[in-house]
């Protein structure tokens, strides 16, 4: 279980393919405080420390993963959303995030807005997922409040400090990024569909 509230930005030292799957070596500054078989949020997605190795860790990421998330573009440099999971009873900055991302998004326009911006993003809605405004979504990990909510499409407004400490700072229009939807939201759009 995660909140949405990033720690570090790890950035990606080594990729390698075996058959379908993929390890995802990272340096970070919370390595040294890392464990194997810990689980940590990259970009939003849950995955487990397979090995640790000085400042460096790896994750591996199979092919169920590869196919709903951002992940398999990465490319080594990149910089990744981390978070490592919520102690319990610890406050709870952001949302309920269970690392499980639901599906990709594209971003579809960035509006600076003299001292902070407005990220637009657009999602397949054949898949059921919704947003509600003022509610709460999950992008690439980052616990985030929905603005202009649409059916396919959302937007989310950044602070300053948000667009310094994450990968929001690298996005631009047509970037893909990993959307995890309010759980709430998704029980109830599953039982709406299922009792209609």
């Amino acid at each position: 279980m995660f909140t949405g509230i990033i720690e570090d930005l790890g950035e990606i030292t080594k990729l390698n393919t075996e058959q379908d799957n993929l390890h995802i070596t990272l340096k970070s500054k919370i390595t040294p405080e890392l464990k194997i078989d810990q689980s940590v949020a990259h970009n939003g997605v849950c995955l487990t420390v397979v090995n640790i190795s000085n400042e460096e860790y790896t994750v591996t990421a199979i092919k169920e993963t590869l196919n709903k998330t951002n992940l398999g573009s990465l490319k080594v440099g990149d910089q990744v959303n981390l978070e490592r999971a919520m102690k319990l009873g610890d406050r709870l900055d952001g949302h309920i995030v269970q690392g499980h991302v639901d599906q990709i998004a594209t971003c579809s326009s960035v509006t600076n807005e003299n001292g902070s911006w407005v990220f637009t993003f657009s999602y397949d809605p054949s898949l059921h997922n919704i947003t509600i405004e003022k509610g709460s979504i999950t992008v690439n990990g980052v616990s985030l409040t929905v603005v202009n909510s649409k059916k396919g499409e959302f937007s989310v407004a950044i602070i300053p400090y948000t667009f310094e400490h994450t990968n929001f700072n690298q996005f631009d229009k047509g970037s893909v990024v990993n959307l995890e939807f309010d759980v709430v939201g998704k029980y109830i759009s599953q039982l709406h569909r299922l009792y209609q």
